[in-house]
């Protein structure tokens, strides 16, 4: 019997990621909005490279899924989101390292110069340790997924 779907295509490769990375986006909105819950400087830094992370997949449907540069330039905004992920990780682990508790993000951006609001949204504030594991993992799984799918698309470019 054959298969509707077949893998070994890189337009359904990448469609599977762009699906995956819609999932982790609607699954933060849902948070959001849908349980009240705020994000925080790094909850919104994983989002951004989430979402950066899906144009490149979705560049790369538009223009050609058999370029080598999409995969590498998704591992690399996976990676930088992953690197946000293990530090709000690190944050809810020691709290004694967390930077002091401050104003939620919707303030720091309409009252405070940007490169203030950059640096809270890059080092964390102490707000970040509020919430749950769970978020910083999915988002975290989440970029491992596309890290794999980025491998596993070149290895499969390679072979071809």
């Amino acid at each position: 019997m054959p298969s509707l779907v077949r893998l070994d295509d890189p337009d359904v490769r990448c469609m599977g990621v762009v699906l995956l990375v819609a999932m982790l986006l609607v699954g933060a909105l849902v948070l959001e909005h849908g349980f009240a819950l705020l994000p925080c400087a790094l909850c919104l830094m994983q989002r951004i490279w989430v979402m950066v992370a899906g144009i490149v997949v979705a560049v790369s449907l538009a223009h050609d899924t058999r370029q080598r540069v999409y995969p590498v330039l998704a591992t690399l905004a996976a990676l930088i989101g992953a690197g946000f992920s293990l530090r709000q990780l690190w944050i809810m682990a020691f709290p004694d390292s967390a930077p002091a508790c401050g104003a939620d993000i919707n303030y720091l951006i309409e009252v405070f110069p940007a490169a203030e609001v950059l640096q809270a949204m890059t080092f964390g504030t102490g707000n970040c340790a509020d919430h749950s594991a769970a978020i910083p993992l999915s988002a975290l799984a989440g970029f491992v997924a596309i890290i794999a799918w980025a491998v596993w698309h070149l290895h499969r470019l390679s072979r071809a």
